[in-house]
């Protein structure tokens, strides 16, 4: 079995590679379940091989159509297609949100549908695709209406993929993730960076800026359940997803205040007291119009799970990082 992973130098696209490689075999777009011979990983930087053979880096700009073209040909049977330019980069840039997001997102479709037609494509989207004023808990049927540029590149590609495998060009499927907590290495640009930051930070020794309210209720899903749903999304039997390709994830709502708790009870008072509170307007504004809640009753019923709670999302952060 022969698999593309696009992001894959990312600190998801790393350990879904890993996950892969430990699991052996996936299920092809015939429902056989197939050893994987062969993973793509592509990025702008090189990706790590894990010392597998199975593993193939590869570097390139996944706006250019001929890299595009490299990578996906009558051979391939998964895309996993990560890559992707984050809520606040495609705020402030607009041109580069709608290349890498949009134009690139497409390509890869077109790629498929001519060279691997048929061939399964996994990818996520956002809760940023929503927006406007919404229930205290969104339900599956609720009307996509995003706010920012990067949540209208999202909607873009959830509704070009479902036409894309209503089509039979693809078989899709576009997992709507929560926010992702704790991420690893840096702080980047976007909008719910400082979801990670406030964990992250503290427990390294560190200051961590908080831009918005301690009441701002966020959508949460940790790496490790991220890795876990993809896989299972890209499992599960297509006769169960029908026409609907776009899936809203389950996940944990919290509020900032409980992350703090959280963290103090994990990390002790000097983690939790190194976290400021500094408004910013236009952070909070973009992760304002997200919403904090979903009642995911479709997910719930393909099998897809959360996270139990905000501590075990710490500790299992800690223990991956190797902090005590």
């Amino acid at each position: 079995m022969r698999l593309v992973v696009t992001g894959a130098a990312g600190f998801l696209g790393q350990r879904l590679i890993s996950a892969i490689l430990a699991r052996g075999s996936l299920t092809n777009a015939a429902g056989v379940v197939t050893p994987v011979t062969r993973i793509l990983a592509f990025d702008k930087m090189e990706a790590h091989a894990f010392g597998d053979s199975r593993v193939l880096p590869v570097t390139g700009d996944i706006a250019d159509p001929g890299a595009v073209a490299c990578l996906i040909d009558q051979d391939t049977d998964s895309v996993f297609h990560l890559a992707a330019v984050v809520s606040g980069e495609a705020e402030r840039n607009f041109d580069l949100g709608l290349t890498i997001n949009v134009d690139a997102t497409r390509a890869i479709m077109e790629r498929m549908r001519h060279a691997a037609p048929g061939a399964k494509l996994m990818t996520t989207s956002s809760v940023a695709v929503f927006g406007g004023a919404m229930p205290a808990t969104v339900p599956d049927s609720y009307v996509w209406k995003p706010q920012s540029s990067y949540g209208t590149q999202k909607a873009i590609n959830d509704l070009l993929l479902s036409d894309y495998s209503r089509r039979g060009y693809i078989d899709g499927l576009s997992l709507r993730m929560p926010t992702i907590v704790v991420r690893p290495g840096k702080p980047n640009a976007a909008a719910s960076s400082f979801a990670s930051g406030i964990i992250r930070e503290p427990l390294n020794g560190d200051m961590a800026i908080c831009p918005v309210s301690p009441k701002t209720v966020l959508w949460i899903m940790s790496p490790e359940q991220a890795i876990l749903n993809l896989l299972h999304g890209h499992e599960l039997p297509r006769a169960l997803l029908g026409s609907d390709r776009v899936i809203n994830m389950p996940g944990l709502s919290v509020t900032v205040t409980e992350m703090l708790q959280a963290l103090r009870s994990v990390g002790g008072d000097a983690a939790a007291d190194r976290v400021r509170m500094e408004p910013d307007p236009a952070i909070e504004a973009i992760v304002n119009s997200w919403p904090g809640n979903f009642s995911a009753e479709r997910a719930h019923s393909l099998g897809f799970t959360h996270d139990a709670d905000m501590r075990s999302i710490i500790v299992a952060f800690m223990r991956h990082m190797g902090l005590h």
